[in-house]
């Protein structure tokens, strides 16, 4: 049964996001962070070089 759940999911419109995580560091402390965000895959570049 998983099987016929994942095959419709790839079929759906959530194959056209990516969900994208980032390392920050923070000025204050130096401590790293993680900045999630779920974006279309055609802006998956330009949030990185953010």
């Amino acid at each position: 049964m998983a099987k016929k759940v994942v095959a419709t999911l790839q079929k759906g419109e959530g194959r056209g996001y990516a969900k994208v995580i980032k390392m920050v560091k923070s000025p204050k402390t130096g401590a790293y962070s993680f900045k999630e965000e779920i974006v279309p895959n055609a802006d998956v570049k330009d949030f990185f070089a953010k």
